[in-house]
């Protein structure tokens, strides 16, 4: 069995030198709930939650590299992997990881990495968690074949705390809530979703921020947005 990381384009690659124990893989489904009068609450089921894998190992040193649990063909100073590892993760590299002989054969980006050294061998532990990659798409009104969306009259005057009426295309503000998305937000304000990647260039230092305070690496561009948060909405 190997465990390979292949980054995007085939730019790398990287193969763990050691294997661990075990692989833990982590699925977990999404439940939307109602409350129904004659059953009470009900779930009903909404896909998936992104795919976790994780697992501890080690990175050996010098002195422990023909130990009999290293692939000598692989074999890299510990020091070596965590920079790879840690590159990988700032990055927020895209990498197929493949599990030889499982299951295991995705896209994944790096979501925890903890190393820590100990011993006089020069040896390292380390903790790693991967996320399956989910791509972001988007379509036009063609290719979801439906009628072009139709800009439609505010709603006021003027902005509110929320931002702009309904298609005005005026500036303003806006304050996520619950549920929101860029996609939703654009069509609300400029009555054209796709208008969403204008919003998320005037307001991307405190989505980045967001989401970073959020734990999470990024945005994906715009991807994770949280109530409470307030946007710039640019005029058109």
């Amino acid at each position: 069995m190997d465990i390979t990381l292949i980054a995007s384009g085939n730019t790398s690659s990287f193969v763990f030198p050691a294997l661990p124990e075990q692989i833990s893989v982590r699925n977990t489904a999404r439940y939307q709930s109602f409350d129904v009068i004659s059953l009470g609450s009900v779930k009903v089921p909404k896909g998936m939650d992104i795919e976790e894998i994780s697992w501890d190992g080690e990175f050996f040193g010098d002195k422990k590299q023909h130990e009999a649990i290293v692939r000598p063909d692989h074999y890299r100073k510990p020091i070596e992997c965590v920079k790879i590892l840690k590159d990988y993760m700032s990055n927020g590299t895209v990498l197929n990881l493949i599990v030889s002989d499982s299951f295991i054969n995705q896209d994944v980006t790096i979501s925890s990495f903890q190393a820590t050294a100990y011993g006089a061998w020069g040896n390292i532990k380390y903790s790693i968690s991967l996320e399956q990659r989910r791509t972001l798409e988007i379509y036009d009104t063609t290719e979801m074949n439906i009628a072009a969306f139709v800009p439609t009259i505010p709603r006021n005057g003027g902005n509110d705390s929320a931002g702009a009426g309904l298609g005005s295309g005026a500036g303003g503000n806006y304050t996520v809530k619950k549920g929101d998305t860029l996609w939703r937000i654009a069509k609300q304000h400029y009555g054209n979703p796709l208008k969403w990647p204008t919003i998320y260039d005037a307001n991307a230092a405190v989505i980045e921020a967001t989401a970073k305070r959020y734990r999470k690496r990024n945005s994906d561009h715009g991807h994770w947005i949280y109530p409470g948060t307030v946007l710039t909405i640019p005029a058109i």
